[in-house]
């Protein structure tokens, strides 16, 4: 993509799955990139398999924590030099019916994905706006942030919020050079999703539910990301990208 290389990236929830293909894709488009997991064991590991690819660096962070997102956003700016992307990705789901969910496992499911998601790009873009040179956010959300799923009501709900939290962002950050934008995954293969649903059923569900007949990679979605946040997007601001495989057209 043109526009990324010496890109100073930080990347939410990084250490697996769409984050790291997402930090992978960054490091081999000559980013520069420093990212955060929740696990302090799994960010290591991250940055020895990546190290290799170009210059990488991460810290542990719970996203919901705003004493967490300021150390995180200080820790990138010292090793980054500066915030030109955000790539807001971290997030959690599981299934669970709309009456038997919990006050405490909707509130858990809000403050990782749509309060984390805020705190983060909030503190970043108060940084962006301080410097002066624009910048690029991408948010996490979800063709669940679209289109309804049964037994995701608190998923569901956190990703549509994230869809008019990208608007609404759009609207009041773009008069500083800052393109706000968000990634609506369909079903992608990754360790939550392999935690959550058995092979049989991402059969079926594949069969069933996506035209294209496959499910998607992380690497298609760390793909998007790197477009959104090259000069090829340059014109896109305020809307959501679905990576689907035609799932919500049918």
């Amino acid at each position: 993509m043109r526009g990324l290389k010496g890109k100073r990236v930080l990347i939410s929830g990084g250490s697996r799955g769409i984050g790291k293909a997402t930090a992978q894709r960054f490091v081999e488009d000559e980013a520069i990139v420093f990212f955060c997991g929740l696990d302090p064991e799994g960010v290591s590991d991250t940055i020895v398999e990546l190290s290799p690819h170009g210059k990488i660096d991460g810290m542990a962070c719970d996203v919901s924590l705003e004493d967490d997102v300021n150390r995180l956003v200080v820790a990138a700016e010292a090793f980054l030099g500066g915030l030109d992307v955000l790539i807001n990705n971290a997030g959690i789901a599981w299934q669970e019916n709309f009456l038997e969910i919990t006050s405490a496992h909707w509130d858990r499911i809000m403050a990782v994905n749509l309060r984390g998601q805020f705190l983060v790009a909030q503190a970043v873009a108060r940084r962006m706006v301080a410097v002066g040179n624009g910048g690029v956010i991408i948010n996490m959300s979800s063709t669940n942030g679209l289109v309804g799923e049964e037994q995701y009501a608190h998923y569901n709900a956190s990703k549509g919020g994230i869809m008019l939290l990208t608007k609404t962002m759009a609207l009041e950050l773009g008069k500083f050079g800052i393109r706000v934008n968000a990634l609506c995954p369909g079903y992608i293969i990754t360790p939550l999703n392999r935690e959550i649903y058995s092979p049989q059923v991402v059969e079926a569900y594949i069969d069933q539910k996506i035209p294209l007949k496959k499910a998607g990679r992380p690497e298609d979605v760390a793909a998007a990301y790197a477009f959104l946040a090259s000069e090829d997007a340059a014109f896109i601001h305020g809307t959501g990208l679905v990576i689907d495989g035609g799932q919500i057209a049918l």
